[in-house]
């Protein structure tokens, strides 16, 4: 039997270089320094992002200015760096060569200084003095850039020995030569001679520049941010259930997009009107024979079969209420400011006479702008609901800082946390088996939330503490 090549030596294990299976290690898994690499640039992201501003008036803002800034900032720099310092070089030459001048026709001639220090005075603006004693020594202070530059122009020009300084005295340089044999020239000249005075003014220019163009994109952008805000404040009051005036205006795509959310209104406007009326004919019709049976039913024999039809043709009625009252909603209403004490007993007060034991806490004072039917009927099936699945309900009312919150707890079986959702889905009892002979038909939820959502709040579920169901409805 033939036996088996061996493994060729780039394929055979090596013993000694055990893997990191061997010592107790784990091995870096592919790609997981891009990850961590990633990650970290995700981190720094998020930490220049929390300083970023949120709005679009803010954004573009800071698109306009940042760009500015980092512009006057960059030519500030380059001016101030480069153009600046090689203007007051020159200025300086200049300046050297008339103090080196003065200095060398000087002790050419000394009986001639009053000629030197007169010419000097006629043609270049210097005032030239002389004066025995020693050079004073040059003081230990840091010098400035304007007297830097100018003891380096000094030191090209002159071979004497010198103290110049052009950052003590106000408006003013002074240049000191040791002219030989004990004596001192002394030159003073104008500041304006080693330095550009006039660069303040560049800044100021240049400072009222960036206000003036700052101030311009300012108006424009605060203008062309209105538009939007307007827009979004129509859409606001649209989604609670009221018209807000817009006239579109702005720039072009502004306009457009308000044109389009006005045709939308419109549309949706004109297909609840047509739905109103095909309710209110459903209504009529539907109403029609129900009145009819329950005439007939009245006028016959009474037996158990008649009182299972009565039943029945209750709970049909019922049913119909909800359909119609789920698809009508209450849009009509008006907003009013009413006293939710007053409503909130209303609703107690029809629990209690359907047999529940409601306790009711909120303050008397507390206000709402709401519409008082609509608020009123959510209050009543999330009230009702707690009464039909508990036997003892908690209302309670407390203010908040962002509006109302009106809270509903019982000690029912409660329902489960990753079914709360569920519950608000129309027609959901919560029930795979549809009971019919269970009253409701899984609409009373599902109202109360499109009641708060219309009024700019929601409704939640949470477990109650009294181990039933809570729900929490907020109005803004």
């Amino acid at each position: 039997m033939p036996e088996h090549p061996a493994p060729p030596p780039s394929q055979a294990p090596s013993p000694a270089r055990p893997g990191p299976e061997a010592v107790g290690e784990t091995a870096p898994r592919p790609g997981a320094a891009q990850t961590t690499a990633d990650a970290r640039r995700r981190r720094r992201w998020l930490t220049v992002k929390r300083f970023l501003p949120t709005s679009l008036y803010g954004r573009a803002l800071l698109i306009i200015i940042l760009p500015i800034a980092l512009m006057q900032g960059a030519v500030t720099w380059v001016f101030f760096a480069g153009y600046d310092e090689r203007v007051n070089s020159r200025l300086s030459g200049a300046l050297a060569g008339d103090v080196a001048w003065v200095v060398d026709a000087y002790t050419a001639d000394r009986a001639a200084f009053p000629v030197v220090a007169a010419r000097a005075r006629a043609h270049s603006d210097l005032q030239v003095s002389l004066r025995r004693g020693p050079l004073p020594p040059r003081d230990a202070r840091p010098s400035g850039g304007a007297d830097r530059i100018l003891q380096a122009a000094l030191a090209q020009r002159l071979d004497r020995p010198f103290r110049a300084d052009a950052d003590r005295l106000p408006g003013a340089v002074q240049v000191e030569v040791d002219a030989g044999r004990g004596e001192v020239l002394r030159v003073l000249a104008s500041r304006e001679r080693v330095s550009a005075s006039r660069a303040h003014v560049f800044l100021l220019w240049l400072a009222g520049a960036t206000i003036l163009l700052t101030a311009v994109a300012v108006v424009f952008i605060k203008n062309q941010v209105r538009a939007i805000e307007r827009l979004a404040a129509a859409a606001e009051a649209f989604g609670k259930g009221a018209d807000a005036p817009l006239k579109p205006h702005g720039a072009r795509e502004v306009r457009q997009a308000a044109r389009a959310f006005l045709d939308m209104r419109e549309r949706i406007n004109r297909h609840l009107d047509q739905r109103t009326a095909l309710l209110a004919s459903v209504s009529h019709d539907l109403r029609t024979p129900l009145t009819r049976l329950k005439l007939e039913l009245a006028l016959a024999r009474p037996s158990k079969k008649l009182d299972a039809m009565k039943r029945d043709l209750v709970e049909m009625e019922h049913t119909i209420d909800e359909y119609l009252a789920f698809a009508r909603g209450e849009g009509g209403e008006e907003l009013e400011c009413v006293g939710l004490r007053a409503l909130l007993d209303e609703v107690a007060e029809g629990a209690r006479r359907a047999g529940a034991e409601v306790a009711l806490f909120a303050d008397p004072g507390l206000t709402a702008n709401v519409r008082p039917n609509a608020l009123r009927r959510a209050l009543s099936n999330l009230v009702m609901n707690a009464a039909v699945h508990g036997e003892h309900v908690q209302i309670a009312a407390h203010p908040r800082s962002s509006g109302v919150e009106i809270i509903v707890d019982d000690d029912g079986p409660g329902i489960p946390a990753d079914r709360h959702e569920d519950a608000f889905k129309p027609f959901s009892r919560l029930d795979e088996s549809r009971n019919q002979n269970r009253k409701g038909v899984g609409l009373g939820l599902a109202i109360a939330r499109d009641v708060a959502r219309s009024h700019g709040g929601d409704i939640r579920l949470e477990r109650s503490p009294a181990g039933g169901l809570r729900a929490v409805l907020r109005l803004p």
